[in-house]
């Protein structure tokens, strides 16, 4: 049967009825990606999901559709959101095929270019404002109060009923409940999604068990470990370079009821796991989801997750996001002359 995204898929799991236009461009069913080598590292079962393979090349998408299908249903003309990147890219794609304007606000000089270049090209209205994430999202939530806009961000709730279908996905491809489910915290939209769905599952009787919610903020950028808000986030990952998340509340009950942890790695750990992914395993994400493996691999070592454990890594991003960081942080290119003598030299031939 030809898949159809995550409306249809999941359908009667979601606030739609059949008057609800689909907008779609057949996210979700991304890849679930058994990781040897990062399975015989932490002597656990690891999994990678892997979000990066949706249409934008983010989690975002998965929301995305639902949020502008209702707002299409609405009948509005235009949304708006704030973004450190991800949202953007995906609120301009939907847009786009919705045939509505998109209004984007994102923090100065503080997101990726393969971000900005999508919504750029998507035909987005993009405005950059002297503040962060956070004092954009303020505004954002203003424009919303008073004029015919609709908001996007993961204060939308539609964004999180799109999101949850990440956790459909993982049982469905799985076979089994992970006994720890890690990824990283921002916004913090994600781990509320995942965590409903997950509950949704097991109240319709289609799981047993739920798993331990396991969060991981930047160290730079960790409101909830710290239990205060961050006035000036600072991370290399900036998809999760938020200072007061949205779903702050949402996070901490999911954490809490599934008892899971939301703890904090350093850009230094973060980037040490951007590379090993992309190095070891053949998965290039950008940073901030890599944050998820930097996360269970700190865990392990402090004896937080114990051996023989099913866990599932969100990897939230494609690497191409943020080519930057990869550049800055990767290996650099050899200058050499050109014939083969000179490339067996290199490598010792």
């Amino acid at each position: 049967m030809k898949y159809k995204g995550v409306i249809e898929t999941y359908r009667k799991y979601l606030p739609v009825t059949e008057k609800t236009p689909v907008i779609t461009f057949y996210e979700g069913n991304t890849p679930l990606i058994h990781s040897k080598y990062l399975s015989e590292l932490t002597k656990c079962e690891v999994y990678l999901k892997y979000e990066g393979a949706n249409p934008t090349g983010s989690f975002k998408d998965r929301g995305m559709t639902l949020a502008i299908s209702k707002a299409k249903e609405k009948g509005s003309k235009a949304v708006i959101c704030a973004s450190t990147g991800n949202t953007s890219a995906s609120a301009a794609a939907y847009a786009c095929r919705a045939d509505m304007d998109c209004i984007v606000i994102i923090p100065k000089g503080k997101i990726a270019l393969g971000k900005l270049s999508q919504a750029i090209m998507h035909g987005a209205k993009v405005f950059e404002v002297d503040g962060n994430f956070d004092q954009a999202l303020e505004l954002v939530r203003e424009m919303g109060e008073k004029y015919p806009v609709e908001i996007v961000n993961s204060i939308n709730p539609f964004r999180i009923e799109g999101q949850k279908t990440g956790a459909f996905e993982v049982y469905d491809q799985l076979g089994a409940v992970p006994d720890y489910f890690c990824l990283p915290v921002g916004n913090a939209g994600n781990i509320t999604a995942y965590w409903k769905g997950f509950k949704e599952y097991f109240d319709n009787k289609k799981i047993s068990k739920l798993p331990k919610m396991t969060g991981f903020q930047a160290a730079g950028s960790a409101p909830i470990v710290l239990g205060h808000p961050v006035n000036n986030p600072e991370t290399i990952a900036t998809a999760i370079r938020i200072g007061n998340p949205a779903s702050w509340k949402t996070a901490e009950a999911a954490r809490d009821q599934s008892g899971g942890s939301i703890t904090s790695v350093t850009d230094d750990e973060i980037i040490e796991a951007y590379k090993l992914v992309a190095g070891k395993v053949g998965v290039f994400c950008e940073p901030a989801s890599a944050a998820s493996v930097a996360g269970l691999l700190k865990r392990r070592k402090e004896g937080k997750i114990p051996d023989q454990q099913l866990v599932v890594c969100v990897l939230t991003g494609h690497g191409l996001k943020d080519p930057d960081t990869a550049i800055k942080t990767g290996q650099k290119p050899k200058s050499i002359l050109c014939n083969t003598a000179a490339v067996a030299r290199e490598l010792g031939y």
